[in-house]
């Protein structure tokens, strides 16, 4: 029985932590409730795991740790950022504004600009 909910809590906060770094802006909920699910995992395994198998404790501290790592390597390589981040250039110009010319004479010349583009 502690086995199951040392992995579904392994398995709830990698995917937390997974989802507020790269879905979710900001340092929130999904990251602490990630951060809290990877904690709860550990000490789970100290406490009630760790008499029956004395090695599961340290076992879920590195399968945390390592799945962690694994997961945030995976979400890198598969490009998946690259399919939801804004990537756009600009390639007009804005002309500047010399010392002198009037704002008249700004306003004819945006609009013979805008009737030639």
């Amino acid at each position: 029985m502690y086995i199951a909910i040392v992995i579904l809590l392994l398995v709830f906060g990698v995917g937390l932590l997974v989802a507020e770094l790269f879905l979710l802006p900001g340092f929130g909920i999904a990251g602490i409730s990630g951060f809290a699910c990877l904690i709860g995992s550990v000490v789970v395994a100290y406490l009630k795991l760790a008499p029956i198998y004395p090695w599961a404790g340290h076992a879920t501290l590195a399968a945390a740790l390592i799945m962690t790592a694994i997961a945030i390597y995976g979400f890198l390589k598969s490009r998946a950022i690259e399919k939801m981040a804004l990537d756009t250039s600009i390639d007009s110009q804005v002309g500047l504004a010399e010392p002198g010319k009037k704002i008249e004479n700004l306003k004819k010349e945006a609009e013979k600009e805008s009737k030639v583009n």
